[in-house]
């Protein structure tokens, strides 16, 4: 099994980092947006770019110039945030705003992210007994075999590690495959999908491609598990509720469990690693108190963000926000970054302070489409950051800060490569 997991993590680190070396995403097709419409997909190494915090203090609902005759608002206030994320009724997710009616039945990945009440519903409500608390501790020893596996084979290297490679991309991919239940020797093609499943550098013509192979891959899995229902999400779903849900919308379940549990879990633990390593301070509580971590890793989603902003909304009707007046068709992107970081929250939520007691936050969104899998999110970084500084107690980044790469335009910020000393 450990061979196995071994080259299962060797082959989609390859496959990530031949994506990771074009630098970012491809605007071949965003060419003619103008920067000021690509300004919330930017940040500044771990900060939104200055022009959003300006941008939220002038107005925190304003109309971005795009072409195509499209109105397009950014929201980055809080409570403008939270306004428009809690309101199903006013603002709408369905796919079909995106590629049209014509496309859209047949380019829909399903899950959650596209979907509105009462589909969005009755879909959340399969979902719902599996995300709870006590099912997901069922994962835990998982987790924390997972996590000291990637440091067992770490504490091997000779000279510097990359904690992408070696750390933030295996952790997230080995325990969705658990969560699933994806079988040992289907590994491989699933590690696949969860690389090119957000490889959208081709852009939106292969973004979709890609969301067609990954679905026809998890509509194999699941006609398996209809055979012989394992103990994971699949199997449990098509035992407690197999006549309710059929093979394409379970497929798309898994799918937008993939699409929310990989990159953003592997972007917060790269990320969340370099804060660490830029702060002592909060380097030694993490490894030396165990109840710092809770605080620390909220405090650590509010700041990152890594998910910059929420799935379009589209107005289904005339609606005021922010004192702005946003009409039915038009469509809606928050920031969450922008959100995160409003002074509303308290002082100089700026930047990052662990010894901070934990403020609202909205980096696993909020309201009906608020991401289901948060908690297994945090269960994930709270194993893996003491696990990482109590084994490597010396471990210090092996290049400046300023030669780091981050993504320039990103929906999922991150860093391309974090080398690191262990010893």
């Amino acid at each position: 099994m450990g061979n196995l997991r071994t080259r299962i993590v060797s082959w989609v680190t390859r496959r990530y980092l031949a994506r990771a070396q074009k630098k970012g995403l491809d605007l071949s097709k965003l060419a003619i947006l103008p920067d000021a419409a690509l300004m919330p997909l930017k940040r500044d190494a771990l900060d939104p770019v200055p022009e959003l915090g300006r941008a939220r203090e002038q107005t925190p609902v304003t109309k971005l110039p795009v072409p195509f005759g499209l109105n397009l608002w950014l929201v980055s206030g809080y409570e403008e945030a939270k306004a428009v994320l809690g309101d199903a009724k006013a603002f709408s997710n369905d796919f079909e705003h995106l590629v049209g009616k014509a496309d859209g039945a047949e380019q829909n990945p399903g899950g959650l992210g596209f979907a509105d009440p009462p589909v969005h519903t009755r879909l959340r409500r399969l979902l719902t007994p599996e995300f709870t608390m006590r099912r997901l501790s069922r994962l835990k020893p998982g987790i924390e075999e997972i996590v000291n596996e990637r440091l067992d084979l770490m504490a091997k290297a000779d000279g510097p590690v990359d904690l992408v490679e070696e750390f933030a991309l295996p952790i997230p991919s080995l325990v969705i495959c658990e969560l699933l239940g994806v079988p040992y020797e289907e590994r491989d093609a699933f590690q696949h999908l969860a690389v090119a499943r957000f490889d959208l550098f081709g852009g939106a013509g292969a973004s979709l491609g890609a969301i067609s192979e990954s679905l026809e891959y998890l509509l194999g899995v699941v006609r398996e598990q209809r055979k012989n229902p394992g103990d994971g999400l699949l199997g449990m779903i098509i035992k407690e509720h197999g006549d309710e849900v059929d093979d394409r919308e379970l497929a798309g379940l898994a799918d937008g469990v993939l699409t929310g549990g990989f990159e953003t879990t592997a972007s917060m633990l790269a990320l969340g690693a370099l804060v660490l390593l830029q702060d002592p301070e909060s380097f030694a509580k993490v490894r030396d108190d165990d109840e710092s971590i809770h605080g620390f890793v909220e405090e650590l989603l509010r700041y990152l963000t890594v998910v910059q902003v929420a799935f379009p909304r589209f107005a289904r009707e005339d609606v005021e926000i922010g004192g702005q007046s946003i009409k039915e068709g038009d469509m809606v992107v928050v920031s969450l970054s922008g959100a995160n970081r409003d002074d509303v929250l308290g002082q100089a939520m700026g930047g990052f302070d662990g010894t901070r007691v934990p403020a609202k936050h909205l980096a696993f969104g909020y309201g009906a489409h608020r991401c289901i899998g948060a908690e297994l999110a945090r269960m994930e970084l709270r194993s893996a950051y003491p696990a990482l500084v109590r084994r490597f107690p010396e471990m210090r980044l092996a290049v400046s800060p300023d030669e780091l790469e981050f993504r320039k335009v990103s929906i999922v910020y991150g860093v391309e490569k974090l080398p690191v000393t262990l010893r």
